[in-house]
């Protein structure tokens, strides 16, 4: 069975960095794009990063420069380095695979605030 857990969010004030992990079970993640969002309160779910198979990347205007997703394969987890955080970073971001579309994991918590 598919299955993704998020998590290293947390408080973080502006300017401060933290990284996200996207732990794979039941499936290799490498074989599979990955995506990052985002949902912030009375917000859309937002696209934020993607990694391909190959580990190609794209990231949304709003983040490029800040954000890095990577991959480790042995340890089955994509990352989602988040550096120079603003306030309107703050959301709720959650990892997918096209391995299982409509799958949302249960997100981690990010919040940017001093």
């Amino acid at each position: 069975q598919v299955q993704l857990v998020e998590s290293g969010g947390g408080l973080v004030q502006p300017g401060g960095s933290l990284r996200l992990s996207c732990a794979g079970f039941g499936f290799t993640l490498s074989s599979f794009a990955t995506d990052w969002y985002r949902q912030a309160p009375g917000n859309k779910r937002e696209l934020v990063a993607q990694m391909t198979r190959a580990g190609a990347t794209n990231y949304a205007d709003s983040v490029k420069g800040r954000f890095t997703v990577s991959r480790d394969n042995p340890k089955n987890t994509v990352y989602l380095l988040m550096t120079n955080l603003k306030p309107e970073d703050t959301a709720v971001y959650y990892c997918t695979t096209e391995r299982a579309p409509g799958y949302w994991g249960q997100g981690t918590q990010v919040t940017v605030s001093s």
